[in-house]
């Protein structure tokens, strides 16, 4: 029961993810003249944001930060957000991002949608314990 409990928990953390992460891409598309995307495109930037964000997170995790801080986390997962457009706009035809300011808008709209992703996925598997606990 616990290996199925502790799966349900990553695949809400997982879904909620990715589905901030479209949400940032597709805002991004829709608002920003110099930010284009094809729709089967959104589907394969978006996996492959959530893979190379995972692991720049991990890596800067690792290397770079010994006495982690609130305000270190949140200009880390900016850093990743943006390192992540870049190579995902290098490898995924069908997304053009044009500019420097249409890259640091792109950022924060991303950086946005995947934190309130990750909100949603936080409370999501807490309701769900609450609610297994109450039982």
């Amino acid at each position: 029961m616990y290996d199925g409990l502790v799966f349900a928990r990553l695949v809400i953390r997982f879904a909620a993810a990715l589905i901030g992460i479209a949400a940032g891409i597709l805002i991004c598309g829709a608002v920003l003249p110099r930010f284009s995307i094809t729709a089967s495109a959104i589907v394969w930037a978006t996996l492959l944001f959530w893979l190379i964000h995972l692991v720049v997170q991990l890596f800067a995790l690792r290397v770079l930060v010994h006495e982690p801080s609130i305000a270190l986390a949140g200009l880390l997962a900016l850093a990743s957000t943006i390192v992540s457009l870049i190579i995902v706009n290098l490898i995924v035809s069908g997304l053009t991002i044009r500019g420097i300011s249409t890259y640091v808008f792109a950022t924060v709209i991303i950086w946005i949608t995947t934190s309130i992703g990750d909100i949603i996925g936080r409370r999501v598997v807490q309701a769900r314990r609450r609610e297994r606990q109450s039982r």
